[in-house]
């Protein structure tokens, strides 16, 4: 195990995540698709399952597959005295870096398949707000305090659970399949106000193909609500991280 592999996997899994992803977000809002309309139950379902998807091919480096979990790891290993994020990879500053630029630099290749995929129905689709919703996040009412408010709670959930499987909170025959729920539920129950991004990377990295790619009328990036996807997950997943020390029992 070194960081070249680390690398290679973080990257591979955040781009699968971010072409399952953001395709379902396509399918769902781009003109002309066969699931066009489909609702925000089939985009919750389909980001669970791109989760899960993602896991299944990252899991030489524990598959991280977004900062703020690998920023909440990082939080609570330090505090436990963990030495390694998997084993022979320690958690320190090369190793974070690591796990966090091959997140960023994954969700861009896999915003770029999206659009490879989808790209007559961006060409035909009329409305840049639904080109730009495909790549990234935006909020139902815009606020950005309750935006940032509701985007650190729903990152908290996610990094939470996920220390919470750590603990021992569930078989590890069951593998990848827990995650995938959770992420499916945290769409469902907190996803209404901002789309629910929950992952600096998923939303960054696609914004930024969405800035350099052809895409026919596609508008402005929204450059100016950017910093919300990218900032709450990182509050909440440090603060989960953090929470997990006290409230999460030990399974040993």
């Amino acid at each position: 195990m070194n960081l070249g592999v680390i690398f290679i996997s973080e990257l591979v899994g955040t781009a699968m995540l971010v072409l399952l992803g953001c395709g379902v977000v396509a399918n769902v809002a781009l003109i002309r698709t066969k699931g066009n309309g489909g609702g925000f139950l089939m985009v919750n379902i389909g980001w669970g399952l791109a989760v899960f998807a993602g896991v299944i091919v990252s899991y030489a480096s524990g598959a991280h597959l977004n900062p703020a979990v690998t920023l909440g790891l990082m939080t609570n290993y330090l505090a436990e005295g963990k030495a390694d994020y998997v084993p022979g990879i320690p958690v320190d500053a090369a190793s974070t870096l690591t796990y966090i630029g091959a997140q960023l630099l994954g969700a861009i290749i896999g915003a770029v398949f999206v659009w490879l995929a989808y790209k007559q129905h961006f060409d035909e689709e009329p409305e840049p707000a639904n080109k730009l919703g495909v790549f990234s996040t935006g909020p139902a009412i815009r606020s950005y305090g309750w935006n940032f408010v509701t985007e650190v709670i729903g990152t908290f959930v996610l990094v939470f659970v996920i220390l919470g499987f750590s603990y021992g909170g569930t078989p590890a025959e069951l593998g990848a399949i827990p995650v995938a729920f959770l992420v499916i539920v945290i769409g469902t129950s907190l996803g209404g106000p901002t789309g629910y991004a929950i992952n600096p990377a998923r939303d960054l990295g696609p914004r930024i193909a969405h800035a350099f790619l052809p895409i026919k009328g596609k508008g402005s990036s929204d450059w100016g609500y950017s910093w919300i996807p990218v900032f709450g997950p990182i509050v909440g997943g440090v603060i989960a991280g953090i929470a997990a020390l006290g409230l999460l029992p030990v399974v040993g």
